[in-house]
């Protein structure tokens, strides 16, 4: 299937939800969307109290390969039962989502860029930047609000893992971006990427009437 991949990295609240959702909304079901972070690593043998201590900022906490082996299944038009992740309890979740094939695909998460294989795999690649206490203060608001966190447990988990792996592993890959943009609703930058979809789209409906 001829496709077009977009990857959409960035830290921890920095904004990369709002574009995709953007993107989302604009295209319909000609895009399809797929999150890295539900790809964390399945954890039932070791005990919550042990699992909240465990480094999710690390590349090692997420099951890649399998994350890779079903975007190109994306790729060639196949669909997927891609994993869901279940925050409040540090775990995989038994659920499965089902992602349909689509002319575009947006890849979204944390470490996006970080590896590789991955990244060969993109076609367009975003990195979403903003100032760290805004980034913290979303995060915040996040986990309360939707994965029923406490803030002490928020605060610790984001000095110990969160903050030092983003300077590690996160932020360095924004050099590797095609384009790096200061905030999920950067207008300038959704339009370019919409004309790059539109270009897509149109040759897509070509090859088809030919």
């Amino acid at each position: 299937m001829d496709c077009l991949i977009i990857g959409v990295a960035g830290g921890t609240g920095s904004g990369k939800s709002t574009f995709t959702n953007r993107i989302k909304d604009e295209f319909g079901d000609k895009v399809s969307v797929i999150y890295y972070d539900n790809y964390y690593k399945a954890h039932d043998d070791i005990p919550f109290e042990e699992r909240k201590l465990i480094n999710y900022d690390h590349p090692d906490a997420f099951e890649t390969d399998l994350f890779i082996e079903q975007l190109k299944m994306l790729r060639n038009g196949e669909a997927v039962d891609c994993p869901v992740y279940d925050y409040t309890v540090h775990n995989r979740s038994s659920e499965t989502v089902r992602i349909e094939p689509s002319p575009v695909i947006i890849v979204e998460g944390i470490m996006v860029l970080q590896n590789e294989d991955l990244r060969d795999l993109l076609d367009i690649k975003i990195y979403v930047e903003a100032d760290a206490d805004e980034r913290i203060l979303r995060r915040v608001i996040r986990d309360v609000k939707y994965r029923g966190r406490d803030v002490e447990g928020i605060a610790m988990q984001y000095l110990t893992t969160v903050k030092p792996m983003h300077y590690i592993y996160v932020e360095p890959t924004k050099y590797l971006a095609d384009i790096v943009l200061n905030s999920g609703m950067n207008d300038v930058v959704f339009d370019v990427i919409k004309v790059k979809i539109l270009s897509h789209l149109a040759k897509q409906e070509q090859k088809r009437t030919v």
